[in-house]
């Protein structure tokens, strides 16, 4: 009787199973999973990369471009229950509608090497040599001759204030959270033109991660913000108060991309470029920045 049990049981397990509907293999489609960003930098290793700045005004149909390339040498090394970011210029080349410009302030800029404090969660704290810039300059210039400018743009108080504002431009708000895909995050940013000072805010936004030869990478997309919206978010009206809360320059637009690997943090390149009309006169602000080579870690 058993034997004869058993095809009807198997029948019924099979109708059974017949009768349910079959799970799907393919995973059911979703967000992608929060991306974090700590800070966590290569330790003693010399991070060299390429940078430019191109500046272009435009005034009554007339047009001139001022252009700056550097090679920067950057290291990490812990102190203080922190880091301190060194960062050394070994090239600089300053250029006048493609011809090049003698200066001394490329000369400022090697001699001086920036050293900053930041936390342990890489926030920024201080400058901790604000001043050598402008001995530097002092030493290079003779006695008498006039450097009105580069004093402005070497006195210890502006050297603190524009490497304070980069680095919150580029990673205030970044360190230590998740971020999911579309998420904002803001920051100041500004630069001087001959009519003022042009002053936005810089919207970066998730837009996923990449592959990079330093491993996987987050990649934001970056815009400027002219005003601050009615129903803005606490969080940017908080960085615009942090910032002094200075009026925005109507009308500024710009586009870019930033991307930075996360294994260790190691920014790849960043690209932004800002539009801004400033009284009879259109500036265009392009920085390039890129990774050229990260040393290998010492045995």
């Amino acid at each position: 009787m058993r034997l004869r049990r058993l095809p009807w049981l198997c029948c019924a397990v099979v109708m059974a199973a017949c009768s349910k509907p079959a799970s799907s293999l393919v995973p059911a489609a979703g967000p992608p999973p929060p991306v974090r960003l700590d800070f966590h930098p290569p330790v003693d290793r010399a991070m060299t990369e390429r940078v430019s700045s191109t500046r272009t005004v435009e005034r009554g149909g007339a047009k001139q471009s001022d252009e700056v390339r550097m090679t920067t040498v950057t290291r990490f090394t812990p102190a203080e229950n922190g880091w301190q970011l060194t960062q050394a210029v070994t090239q600089a080349r300053m250029m006048r509608g493609g011809a090049p410009v003698e200066t001394v302030a490329g000369e400022v800029l090697s001699r001086a090497p920036l050293r900053v404090r930041l936390a342990a969660d890489g926030a920024f704290v201080k400058v901790l040599n604000p001043d050598e810039g402008l001995k530097a300059l002092r030493q290079l210039v003779p006695a008498g001759q006039q450097a009105g400018a580069l004093e402005s743009f070497f006195a210890p108080e502006s050297v603190e204030a524009r490497t304070r504002r980069e680095w919150e431009a580029k990673y205030g708000g970044l360190f230590q959270r998740n971020l999911s895909v579309g998420q904002h995050t803001w920051a100041v940013e500004g630069f001087p033109t001959g009519e003022g000072e042009v002053l936005y805010v810089l919207e970066r936004t998730v837009t996923g991660t990449e592959l990079t030869d330093q491993g996987n990478a987050l990649v934001l997309g970056l815009k400027c913000l002219d005003a601050v919206p009615e129903d803005a978010p606490a969080e940017l009206r908080e960085v615009l108060e942090d910032a002094g809360g200075g009026a925005l320059t109507p009308g500024v637009t710009c586009e870019g991309e930033q991307v930075v690997a996360r294994g260790y943090f190691v920014p790849m390149r960043r690209n932004l470029t800002v539009h801004a009309k400033v009284g009879d006169a259109t500036w265009t602000l392009a920085t390039q920045t890129k990774l050229e080579m990260l040393e290998e870690t010492r045995r």
